[in-house]
């Protein structure tokens, strides 16, 4: 019996010819990630385990994003702890305020992630790097903290779920369609502890931000990690942003999995996610007269240029809704700037949003949106857990940019196809 891409990879790095599903191994780890929420607490498992330095300085990631620039006294101590130790160590790759942008954005962004590696992140969306033919996935802060002393990992080797995908999207049909439809379908439970590995010849039509938005989401099923195969698109990305050395794997002819979804890109709508769980989806038609309070346009889900050009084609020569609060958040400052240099800044100053510098923020109502009671907000995050943005009577309907900046235009969940 043959293995998936997951599988495969996951053997290479335990020095193995073969490994079946359910089995537990030990990795070796090419990037072990954390944040300014996580790293702090592994750093206490790191000094509690006796641990005298990192693996290596390269490997161990440290990204300043969830509550920066600081919101209170409290992150700002978090910071201050994380940015002494990362400073004490020599980690090269720590990313401070200036330099940050939003992790799962970042890290492709600088190369630090290619085809084939292995990673693990104290952030469940660390799932992202799939998109890249890599094994990627969240993990805790003991977990980091184990990573970031030995370079290795225990894991247990996942089962897969293929998702064949066909066809073409329609002009607003995204990669957040294509995940909220797979997760509309399959539940967040789905895919619990399963690679979801995506295949067929409908990916070709897929840009690669659209690939990092499905992978992103993965977790949204209860997936181990979500993972694309390394093709044309791949490669060039590859090439233009990283010069590690790095190996690709394909799943075998014969590889098992537990099930497999067939999605048709020619016949997805737009499709918005209800409060208050990702598998509560509706199409755009099924969308009735639902009254928003704020947009919110980013994080490491669609903060992207593409995610940034494709509001912008809607905010272009409009105007926000006057009740409905529009917040605009760039994921890195590559991403900043390049939205600056295309004109993007002015057509969203313009329509009446703020921008931000780049920061998980809103997402998780931490800092930059928080909602009040009854309050509604549409989201190109990730989430709309209770409470996931602020007040517990407070709703986040998830959705592409597309549908985001057309209902904060409108002030009610809408479609770019309704605007005149």
């Amino acid at each position: 019996m043959g293995m998936t891409m997951t599988q495969k990879i996951l053997a290479g790095h335990a020095g193995l010819e073969k490994v079946k599903a359910g089995q537990f191994i030990e990795i070796d780890l090419d990037v072990v990630l954390g944040n300014d929420i996580t790293t702090p607490v592994a750093i206490k498992e790191f000094e509690k385990m006796g641990a005298d330095d990192v693996f290596d300085k390269e490997k161990v990631i440290v990204v300043f994003d969830h509550f920066t620039p600081n919101k209170d006294i409290k992150t700002a101590e978090q910071c201050r702890f994380t940015r002494e130790f990362c400073n004490k160590k020599g980690i090269v790759n720590f990313f401070d305020v200036g330099e940050m942008g939003i992790e799962h954005a970042l890290l492709p962004e600088k190369g630090i992630v290619a085809s084939g590696d292995t990673v693990i992140g104290a952030d469940s969306h660390t799932c992202t790097y799939g998109a890249l033919g890599a094994f990627s996935t969240g993990i805790g802060s003991t977990d980091m903290a184990a990573g970031m002393a030995r370079g290795k990992a225990w894991v247990r080797v996942p089962s897969a779920v293929k998702v064949e995908i066909t066809g073409q999207p329609a002009k607003w049909v995204s990669g957040k369609d294509v995940i909220l439809h797979i997760i509309g379908r399959i539940g967040v439970d789905g895919a619990l502890y399963k690679s979801m590995e995506f295949t067929g010849d409908g990916i070709k039509n897929l840009s690669m931000d659209d690939r990092f938005t499905i992978s992103n989401m993965a977790i949204e099923a209860g997936a181990k990690n979500g993972i694309f195969p390394v093709d044309e698109k791949t490669t060039e990305y590859l090439k233009e942003h990283t010069k590690k050395e790095y190996k690709t794997y394909k799943a075998d002819e014969d590889a098992q999995y537990d099930e497999i979804i067939k999605v048709d890109l020619s016949r997805l709508r737009p499709t918005v996610s209800f409060p208050h769980l990702p598998e509560n989806t509706k199409t755009i038609d099924e969308v009735e007269d639902i009254r928003i309070d704020q947009v919110v346009i980013g994080s490491c889900t669609n903060g992207r240029i593409e995610d940034m050009r494709r509001a912008a084609n809607v905010f272009k020569g409009r105007k926000v809704n006057k009740k409905v609060r529009t917040i605009i958040i760039p994921a890195t400052q590559k991403i900043y700037l390049e939205c600056i240099r295309e004109g993007l800044m002015e057509i969203f100053v313009e329509a009446g949003a703020a921008v931000s510098t780049p920061t998980c923020g809103p997402c998780l109502g931490g800092h930059m949106g928080i909602l009040g009671k009854g309050e509604r907000a549409v989201a190109t995050t990730n989430r709309n857990f209770v409470g996931r943005m602020g007040h517990t009577e407070s709703e986040v309907y998830l959705a592409s940019p597309e549908v985001a900046a057309a209902s904060a235009i409108t002030g009610k969940i809408s479609s770019p196809e309704s605007l005149k």
